[in-house]
């Protein structure tokens, strides 16, 4: 069933190549990175994915396989159009610009972008649109794989959260619901940016990296380049939508006003974003003309940065230090379960402070009968004792991490924001890879490690670290009953 599902994906992964082709043939370029790729993708897809295998069965281990196998396909092969037209000088500079894409991180081994091919351009931010909601729902919402009892380990392996579940009983229905959601809403802010000016091909882009929250833009200054207010104003506001969780959009189109309004979640997410537009304001309006500007730079930049977008307006490498710590935080912090997002997200912030809250009242009162409420309702241990043990892998994958991209002889505060940045799939960090910044100078292998971060922080850790272990490829083969004695 495994090959069956990476089949279709691959599958889908050729059509989706097909899209950028078309605008490079717009365009009068060449269509031959794209053909081959997809002469590949649709050679291995057919091989596992045309036959549907007897058994159907998907299980949780099987999930976390997929997913991250599913993830780490996408990014081979979606490296291939970057390679053949000459984009980059290495495949594993165009690995590790396909996974920043898919995974909507944003980080950028490219010095200049604008003499890219305009196919290569839409296909580089066309990844932040197809991962931001999540390759394998992405798939389940056009072409249903298997039972949705078992497309749900699939749906709780990829999405970002401490807890998943269904908006209809149907998967490939809450699957399309999702996408006709996101669609939706990407549109609307393409007719803006339209509106406003801006060319149709780079709405798109922008739209796509907003929409996915990843951040390549067609220009090499981002969206600073155009120096618009409007462009700031509307693009800052659409990242700030698609860091929600969108089962709130779902229960605002079904009237559930209360539900949607009235999330804990939600709440804490726009008062983080207003304290921090407002302390970094404070901060740097000495560095611009009026308060009007100051302000819709540090809207833009938390915006960006608290969504995991990446985007910038300006150079905040720049900024005095208390506003860069607060990015830098903000950059841990992420956006909403259920978004577009990355980071830790801002309902497990909650779960652990309310935790922690509680075990500080057992110390004081040790019989009395604590439990952690959250959205309303009592979370069971179950989801508790998960959110501990995702901070645990995190914080470890994180310790480790910068340790071995230190080897690297970068500053300190290079290093660990560049971790950070690819963790949290943000993009820029600060220093040598900040907004101005890129991530040429680190070495193949450093490169390959960023990778991997970068897959882990989308898919929460689990399913990559998964991969190393021995129990996940073992299968138990079924048993043969005892023959009669004679």
């Amino acid at each position: 069933m495994i090959c069956f599902i990476l089949g279709r994906i691959l599958l889908m992964e050729a059509a989706l190549l097909a899209l950028p082709m078309v605008v490079g043939l717009w365009y009068g370029e060449s269509a031959l990175p794209f053909l081959i790729p997809m002469g590949l993708l649709a050679l291995f897809g057919a091989l596992f994915g045309l036959r549907r295998p007897q058994r159907a069965a998907l299980y949780a281990r099987d999930g976390l396989a997929v997913v991250a196998l599913a993830w780490i396909a996408v990014s081979l092969f979606g490296a291939l159009p970057f390679y053949l037209s000459g984009s980059m000088e290495s495949y594993v500079d165009c690995f590790f610009e396909t996974v920043s894409g898919f995974t909507t991180t944003g980080a950028s081994i490219l010095r200049e972008v604008e003499s890219l091919d305009r196919g290569i351009l839409f296909w580089r931010s066309f990844t932040h649109w197809v991962g931001g909601m999540g390759v394998l729902v992405f798939v389940m919402a056009i072409v249903p794989m298997s039972g949705d009892g078992h497309g749900m380990h699939l749906l709780r392996a990829e999405v970002p959260g401490p807890s998943v579940g269904k908006l209809v009983s149907r998967m490939s229905d809450s699957a399309k619901i999702l996408y006709g959601i996101y669609l939706v809403i990407t549109v609307v802010e393409i007719l803006l940016l339209l509106a406003g000016g801006m060319s149709l091909f780079d709405a798109c882009i922008h739209s796509f990296g907003s929409a996915g929250t990843g951040g390549f833009s067609s220009r090499n200054l981002s969206v600073g380049a155009y120096n618009n207010p409007y462009f700031d104003v509307v693009i800052g506001i659409f990242m700030l939508l698609f860091g929600i969780n969108f089962n709130l959009y779902y229960f605002l189109l079904t009237r559930k006003f209360r539900e949607a309004l009235g999330s804990e979640e939600l709440r804490t997410y726009l008062i983080i974003v207003a304290v921090a537009v407002g302390a970094i304001t404070i901060n740097i309006m000495h560095l611009y003309e009026s308060v009007g500007t100051s302000l819709r730079h540090a809207f833009f930049q938390v915006s960006s940065i608290i969504t995991t977008t990446g985007y910038a307006t300006v150079d905040f490498n720049t900024w005095p230090t208390f506003s860069k710590a607060i990015l830098v935080t903000l950059m841990f912090i992420g956006a909403c379960a259920g978004s577009t997002g990355g980071g830790i997200k801002v309902a497990r912030l909650v779960i652990l402070v309310r935790a922690a809250m509680g075990e500080m009242r057992r110390m004081l009162h040790p019989n009395a009968v604590s439990t952690i409420r959250f959205e309303g309702k009592t979370l069971p241990e179950r989801n508790v004792r998960g959110v501990h043990l995702f901070l645990t892998m995190y914080l470890l994958v994180f310790t480790l991490s910068c340790l071995l991209l230190s080897l690297e002889h970068f500053d300190l505060i290079t290093t660990f924001t560049a971790v950070a940045s690819c963790l949290n799939n943000i993009g820029p960090g600060l220093e040598l890879v900040g907004p101005m910044g890129n991530f040429a100078d680190f070495s193949p292998w450093s490169k390959l490690l960023l990778s991997f971060d970068m897959l882990a922080g989308r898919l929460e850790i689990f399913p990559m670290l998964l991969l190393f272990a021995p129990s996940i490829w073992r299968r138990k083969l079924p048993t043969r009953p005892a023959k009669p004695a004679l």
